[in-house]
C-alpha cells in the first residue's frame, strides 16, 4: 500500500521562490510506485492550496490557478489534509508523512514542525527544537559551543540596543577587529547579510539585518575556502563528502547563490584527506549539538593554515538544480529519487 505524502512548498518567507525550485525537484523525483503525493503550496500571503495540476514545474506552471483551498488539521485524531470545496463540502485526505520543502522563516524554524507534532503526523527533517535552534544563528553558536568545534568570534545585537548605537558599536569594536560580517539571526539563504569595513558600514549593515529580524549576529571575518557537507539519518547518520563553494561575489550572499551564474560548486573539494575527515567529524558534532535528525547541510571555512571554522547549519537545505545537498549525496552514488525516498522513510515525530 502506498504512503500518502503531503509535500509543502512556497511559504511566507523571503525564500518562497527557492522553495518552488526545490519542490519541483522533489516532486519530479518521488517514487510514485511507493507514494501517493499531495502537493500543497502556501502563498506569500499564507493561503494553503492543494495543487491539482499535472505539470510539476512550480516555477512556471501558475500553480496557484490550479489550487484548491486546503489545510492540515492540527487535530491528531484526523491525521489529515482537509480540502475545502466551493460548495462548503470538506473532504478529508489521510496523510502518513509530511515533507516540508519550506526554506527560511515559517517553515525551517520549527513552526511547521510544531504543527506536524500537534497533528501527530511523522515529518521529514529536524524536530521543533533542532529547527528553531538551527534557524537562529545566535542560538546555534551557543549550542555548538558545547562541542569542541571551532567557531568565529561573534557579538549578538538586539534591536532595542540600537537606542544607544554608540554603545553597540563600541562593544563590537572592543570584541575583535574589522572587517565584520553582519547577519540577521533568523533569516535563511544569506538574506540580509553584509560586510563592514568601517563604522558607517557597520551601523548600516546592522540596520539592514534588522529589517529581517530583531536580533543580529556580528562575526569576525574568516578568510578561507567555503566548504559544505551533507548529513542524513536519525541517530546513526551518514555524512557525505566535502564540497566547495566558489562564490562569484565577495561572499556567498543570496544573489551570488541563486542569481549569479559565475558562482560555482565543486562536489569533491581539493583538500587533504585528513582535513575532509575532520570536517565530517565536526559535522557529526554540530548535528548532535542541535539534536538534529533527518537531514542538514553543514557549512565550514578552511583557512590557509588548514584550520577549520564552523559557519552554519541548514536544516532544510535547497534541492534546486544548483543545491549542494543533493549533489553531495549523488556523488556517493545515490540518485535524487533514492535521496528523496530515504528522507521520507526517515520521517518521524
Amino acid at each position: 500500500m502506498k504512503k500518502s505524502v503531503l509535500v509543502l512548498f512556497g511559504g511566507r518567507s523571503s525564500e518562497h521562490e527557492v522553495s518552488l525550485k526545490s519542490a519541483t525537484t522533489i516532486l519530479n523525483n518521488m517514487d510514485r510506485d511507493k507514494y501517493e503525493v499531495h502537493p500543497v503550496g502556501i502563498t506569500k500571503e499564507g493561503k494553503w492550496l492543494l495543487y491539482t495540476g499535472k505539470d510539476f514545474d512550480l516555477t512556471k506552471n501558475g500553480w496557484q490557478k490550479n489550487g484548491v483551498p486546503a489545510i492540515l488539521s492540527p487535530d491528531s485524531t484526523h491525521k489529515a489534509l482537509m480540502i475545502c470545496r466551493p460548495n462548503q463540502e470538506v473532504i478529508k485526505i489521510e496523510i502518513d508523512v509530511v515533507f516540508p520543502v519550506l526554506h527560511g522563516k515559517n517553515g525551517e524554524d520549527g513552526t511547521i514542525q510544531g504543527l506536524c507534532q500537534l497533528a501527530q503526523i511523522p515529518f521529514v527533517g529536524c524536530g521543533v527544537l533542532a529547527s528553531a535552534v538551527s534557524m537562529d544563528k545566535a542560538f546555534t553558536k551557543i549550542a555548538v559551543s558545547t562541542k569542541n568545534v571551532p567557531q568565529a568570534k561573534y557579538v549578538i545585537v538586539k534591536e532595542k540596543e540600537l537606542q544607544d548605537a554608540e554603545a553597540v558599536l563600541n562593544k563590537i569594536e572592543a570584541a575583535f577587529d574589522y572587517p565584520y560580517f553582519i547577519k540577521p539571526a533568523n533569516a535563511g539563504s544569506s538574506v540580509g547579510i553584509s560586510k563592514a569595513k568601517n563604522r558607517e558600514e557597520l551601523l548600516a549593515g546592522i540596520k539592514t539585518a534588522l529589517e529581517q529580524d530583531t536580533k543580529v549576529l556580528v562575526e569576525e571575518t574568516i578568510v578561507g575556502r567555503e566548504v559544505e557537507t551533507a548529513v542524513m539519518g536519525n541517530g546513526d547518520i551518514t555524512v557525505s563528502g566535502v564540497g566547495e563553494i566558489l562564490a562569484a561575489a565577495e561572499f556567498y550572499d543570496f544573489d551570488a547563490k541563486y542569481n549569479n551564474s559565475e558562482s560555482k560548486t565543486v562536489v569533491n573539494a581539493d583538500l587533504p584527506a585528513e582535513t575532509k575527515e575532520k570536517i565530517r567529524g565536526y559535522a557529526r558534532d554540530v548535528f548532535d549539538a542541535v539534536e538534529g535528525k533527518g537531514l542538514s547541510r553543514i557549512d565550514f571555512f578552511v583557512k590557509e593554515d588548514g584550520g577549520i571554522i564552523f559557519n552554519e547549519i541548514n536544516t532544510l537545505p535547497g534541492f534546486t538544480p544548483i543545491s549542494m545537498y543533493p549533489m553531495l549525496f549523488k556523488e556517493t552514488g545515490l540518485s535524487v529519487t533514492e535521496i528523496v525516498t530515504n528522507l521520507i522513510e526517515l520521517a518521524s515525530l
